[in-house]
């Protein structure tokens, strides 16, 4: 498995993983939170800025990421891929994308919250160091950054 930048062709196999971990991203509880997501995604794939890796056809891990905020967005993969290096290779790849000699930020869930284990992890593994508490969509988060 390799990461690749998404295409317009792998919309309906991406939204299908979007599906399946809508529930561990706040602003995606609804229908109407997806189908502005999936806006989002074939924006960001006409940019260039969303990467996936996928089982033959199949996306198994997603991730979308902004040069002009220096920041990753949003990481996802499966469940019965996880705990296979591909959320790390997701995200060292996006590292290639932006620029390292500012800081590259990305939020995830508080140190309290059981959603925060794996991903919070992964963020210190790759060495990303906690920063102050935020709020996005309601929900109760933490911004960590990655300093140059």
């Amino acid at each position: 498995m390799i990461v690749e930048y998404g295409k317009y062709d792998d919309i309906d196999s991406w939204m299908q993983l979007v599906h399946v971990v809508h529930s561990n991203f706040p602003g995606l509880e609804t229908i109407d939170g997806i189908n502005e997501h999936k806006c989002t995604v074939l924006k960001f794939m006409k940019e260039q800025r969303a990467i996936c890796i996928k089982d033959f056809e199949k996306v198994v891990g997603v991730l979308l990421f902004s040069k002009k905020h220096n920041l990753i967005c949003c990481l996802a993969v499966l469940p019965e891929y996880r705990k296979q290096g591909i959320a790390t290779m997701l995200l060292k790849d996006a590292l290639k994308h932006l620029d390292r000699t500012h800081n590259i930020t990305v939020s995830t869930f508080r140190k309290e919250d059981p959603k925060g284990i794996a991903p919070r992890a992964l963020y210190k593994k790759i060495g990303f160091v906690e920063d102050e508490l935020i709020e996005e969509f309601g929900y109760p988060s933490q911004k960590f950054i990655l300093y140059p």
